[in-house]
């Protein structure tokens, strides 16, 4: 395991040593330095301290582990690979998130999953442990969104304006989702057996990388989001 001290790095000499080190690697001391590992390939890279903005950008076949929290932008247009966050993320994970997972073990911010997109056999998957912000899958146009709403403490699951623009992909909340408006261009619904099998995978790779029980996740009802069509803002920008 090789180990990299940032106490005393900014984020340009970080990634030139994560790009001379060879197989798994450690970053201890981290505070706020952005985009690390962006545009990675190959790497397993632990962090140990708080990584700043776009963590992971253009993210390819690495794998990120966050010891922590994490700032804004987590996994920015991400191509591939895997971060793994054990904690809380902030606004705009995921954004024009294209392949790849995004696992989060606490909350997420405003607008995570914004642009989301999805192409032949690339489906990028967000898990959100906790609960997330307004705008959750704005403009979301491919991929899987899964919120689990574990730690609710009275809140809702999501903030307002969940699924605004949504036009593709589909969105997975851990709740029978009375208490939240969603946009007319969309349907929720109470998840079926086939709905489920889906995602099967996915929430029981999460739980092995956070410790949870699926058998325990499953039993929750869960709510399925997806659009009503393809693209259900076709009106506003195509003349008749």
């Amino acid at each position: 395991m090789q180990v990299i001290h940032a106490a005393d790095l900014d984020y340009r000499a970080i990634n030139e040593a994560l790009r001379k080190t060879d197989g798994d690697c450690t970053i201890k001391g981290c505070c706020g330095q952005r985009f690390i590992a962006a545009g990675m390939s190959g790497k397993n890279l632990t962090i140990e301290g708080l990584p700043g903005n776009a963590l992971g950008a253009y993210l390819n076949s690495a794998t990120i582990t966050v010891k922590a929290n994490a700032q804004d932008a987590v996994g920015d247009t991400m191509n591939d690979g895997k971060i793994l966050i054990h904690g809380n993320i902030g606004d705009a994970a995921g954004y024009a998130m294209r392949g790849g997972k995004i696992y989060v073990q606490g909350d997420s911010g405003y607008r995570a999953g914004i642009h989301m997109k999805a192409y032949r056999e690339k489906i990028p998957v967000m898990i959100i442990g906790g609960c997330a912000g307004s705008f959750l899958g704005e403009y979301q146009a491919g991929g899987i969104i899964i919120v689990l709403g574990f730690h609710k403490n009275g809140r809702r699951i999501v903030g307002n304006f969940p699924c605004t623009g949504m036009h593709g992909g589909k969105m997975f909340l851990r709740d029978i989702c009375e208490d939240i408006r969603f946009p007319k261009q969309v349907t929720a619904r109470r998840t079926s057996s086939e709905d489920l099998k889906e995602i099967q995978k996915y929430l029981c790779e999460y739980c092995a990388d956070f410790g949870y029980s699926a058998d325990e996740l499953l039993s929750a009802p869960f709510t399925v989001i997806t659009p009503d069509s393809k693209n259900p803002y076709k009106q506003m920008y195509v003349a008749n």
